[in-house]
């Protein structure tokens, strides 16, 4: 099986951008703990027209990242992995069981407490750092499981994406919230009328980012809409929606991800912490990431083929399955993102991100020595 240009190109920038991703992480991580602790946190909590830095990056900023996560889902679904029912099916059984087990597993400890809300935390994967671990394996990964750990990660998205949607939305204003799908509607109409040029679609979003940010709903769920009223069309190298993927690639993953990365992990670290992981909800997003993504993703594909509803690749056996999975439990960018849609509370989204972290790693290096004495080397 050869990639495809696109996915090469796609699958080359993912894995750069997760080995930025965790040096971006590391040097928050000693910053906030190093001796300019107090100016370096206050720095990211200092406000800029009534909202903290790290606010406008993680409600503006991060709204561009979702629209290329749309992008890449449209086109995965018109031209892609998912575009054909027989290849998109043990993904999508997969990033189900990677979704409900993990989940399930959480609720098992915190059902009917304060940190409930968090179910979503353990659902997510990180696809810049699951694509840089496997990528680090080199020329032994089959086409198949690169193929398979992607899609995985690109339906993990779209699910968290429904997830926030549905989930973490407190109060709705109506009023702003038709202005906003008004302008979504107006971008479809433009579509229709086979309006190619892309600066209507992008002022359109702005004005739909900025209602959407004020009925309630996260104005990060802008972003997948835009990406879908945007043209496709054949989608070669020069429709609309190729043009925007191909732009938004690399300031995303070199720069709005690491950004995000960096305020979002700049946590001090007190000599107490480790008390914080025995706490009902930590342990949730511990026993979620680690156990419940390679657990759930495993029985759902087994599951899947054992109906006949979707088929294993002739070169992948069920420990390549398993090794994808623990690397699904690298939840880091969406699960932190969904950490602060979950929790107001201080230190429930420290001990949270800090749980975070830690499971992410174990995940990431489990897969990894999993996969590297599972796979033989070419």
């Amino acid at each position: 099986m050869k990639l495809t240009k696109t996915f090469k190109s796609f699958f080359e920038s993912e894995k750069a951008g997760g080995l930025l991703l965790l040096f971006a992480t590391l040097l928050s991580l000693g910053l906030a703990n190093s001796s300019i602790q107090t100016d370096y946190i206050q720095f990211w909590n200092t406000e800029i027209g009534h909202h903290s830095i790290t606010h406008w990056i993680n409600d503006g900023l991060m709204a561009i990242f979702f629209l290329l996560i749309g992008l890449e889902l449209e086109r995965e679904i018109y031209k892609g992995e998912l575009s054909s029912m027989k290849n998109a099916a043990l993904p999508i059984f997969g990033a189900l069981g990677g979704m409900i087990v993990p989940a399930g597993l959480f609720l098992l400890l915190n059902f009917g407490t304060t940190t409930q809300n968090g179910a979503g935390i353990p659902m997510a994967t990180d696809i810049a750092f699951a694509i840089g671990v496997l990528s680090l394996l080199g020329n032994r990964v089959p086409t198949s499981l690169k193929i398979f750990l992607t899609a995985l990660a690109v339906m993990d998205d779209l699910g968290a994406i429904i997830v926030i949607a549905v989930f973490y939305t407190k109060t709705i204003a109506f009023i702003n919230l038709g202005i906003a799908l008004s302008v979504f509607g107006l971008l479809l109409i433009l579509n229709r009328m086979r309006v190619r040029n892309l600066i209507p679609y992008l002022i359109g979003g702005v004005f739909m980012w900025y209602f959407m940010l004020n009925s309630g709903i996260h104005a990060t769920i802008t972003g997948v809409l835009l990406a879908f009223a945007i043209p496709f069309g054949d989608g070669s190298k020069s429709t609309a929606s190729y043009t925007l993927q191909h732009f938004l690639h690399k300031p995303v993953a070199f720069f709005i991800l690491p950004l995000f990365a960096i305020a979002n992990t700049c946590i001090a670290i007190n000599l107490d912490w480790s008390e914080g992981l025995s706490h009902s909800n930590s342990l949730g997003i511990l026993l979620g990431l680690v156990i419940g993504k390679p657990l759930g993703i495993g029985i759902f594909c087994l599951l899947g083929v054992s109906l006949g509803l979707c088929v294993l690749p002739k070169d992948l056996k069920w420990g390549n399955i398993i090794g994808a999975g623990m690397l699904g439990g690298i939840g880091f960018t969406m699960s932190i993102f969904i950490t602060l849609l979950a929790f107001d509370n201080a230190e429930v989204i420290t001990n949270s991100k800090i749980a975070i972290l830690i499971a992410s790693f174990v995940a990431g290096t489990m897969g990894f020595v999993w996969l590297k004495f599972s796979l033989k080397q070419k």
